[in-house]
């Protein structure tokens, strides 16, 4: 077993060894008197000199720590001062630009006729590497901020306080909700009968006038059962994980349903697509990279639904 001089030496040495010489002296005479009146106390209480030793060794914990008191170095990545500023910028960044990644990716596959597989793989890949990419290069930049003292220029205030957290289910939700179904319905309503797109002569709809009347009534159906789904939720006043799913099946027929109309080229007016394009010298390629756009959103705004239920749902589990 090592001598009490020899344990002490050790912890002293590994202590001081990423200190600057100019202070080492110092914190070595400070430990060594500390040390030895630690010790003292334990054997003046009857401990054995080699275990009182090794129990106030202890006692002060890892000399890497220690020595980092000393030198002021902190031993976090990102400390307290700028940890949540840090996260709430990685949450917002995540949330945005891997999405974002994605489904330009996606888009762009899709405008190359590539296979489906093929434009999955590379969206996946590509949101991956944006994930990684971020979280590092974010991190990076408030390491060198913790590292250097410098100031972000946030400041907290009253006036930030978040407002009490909404799951959806309020009168002002379902009124709007209701709202924009009712003008959801009527303007399927005006583009048939009145249409929005003016001519010199009748004005073209721009839904493809074969819907009607079974496609449209689909459609309109889809319109009511999300209206009957909001006032469910609002006479519970809380999303419940039924209503979460509903709202999921209603959105994903929406989406399944519309996009197979477009692949299929029945849902927009084809007098409409001639008249506003063709006629205008745009091409057919050009017309398929819309067509692909407009598909795109035709899943974006469905997901978008689902995600925006299931949050709710969980907020009301929480609360």
């Amino acid at each position: 077993m090592p001598s009490t001089a020899t344990l002490t030496e050790r912890y002293i040495s590994a202590t001081i060894r990423s200190l600057t010489p100019e202070v080492q002296d110092d914190v070595r005479a400070e430990l060594e008197g500390s040390i030895a009146d630690a010790i003292d106390a334990r054997l003046e209480q009857g401990d054995d000199p080699a275990e009182a030793e090794r129990a106030v060794l202890t006692e002060l914990g890892d000399p890497g720590v220690l020595a980092a008191g000393y030198a002021d170095r902190p031993l976090h990545l990102i400390g307290p001062r700028y940890y949540l500023v840090w996260w709430r910028l990685l949450k917002l960044l995540l949330i945005i630009v891997p999405v974002c990644a994605m489904g330009g990716v996606a888009i762009a596959q899709a405008i190359e006729r590539a296979p489906i597989g093929t434009m999955i793989g590379a969206a996946v890949t590509v949101g991956i590497s944006v994930i990684v990419h971020v979280c590092f290069w974010v991190t990076l930049v408030f390491f060198i901020l913790e590292r250097t003292g410098a100031d972000t220029g946030v400041k907290w205030d009253v006036d930030q306080l978040p407002e009490p957290t909404q799951n959806g289910a309020g009168r002002a939700d379902a009124i709007a909700s209701l709202v924009f179904l009712v003008l959801g319905v009527g303007a399927v309503f005006w583009d048939a009968f009145i249409g929005f797109f003016p001519t010199e002569g009748d004005p073209i709809a721009i839904l493809n006038p074969g819907l009607w009347p079974w496609g449209i009534t689909f459609f309109l159906g889809l319109f009511v059962a999300e209206a009957l789904l909001t006032v469910v939720v609002y006479a519970r006043r809380r999303w419940t994980i039924a209503a979460a799913v509903v709202n999921t099946l209603l959105a994903a027929v929406f989406a399944v349903w519309s996009l197979t109309l477009l692949v299929q080229g029945e849902l927009l007016n084809p007098e409409f697509l001639r008249f506003v394009f063709t006629d205008n010298g745009v091409t057919d390629e050009t017309m398929r990279i819309l067509t692909v756009i407009t598909g795109f959103a035709l899943i974006a705004f469905p997901i978008w639904d689902i995600v925006d239920g299931w949050i709710k749902t969980a907020r009301a589990r929480r609360g």
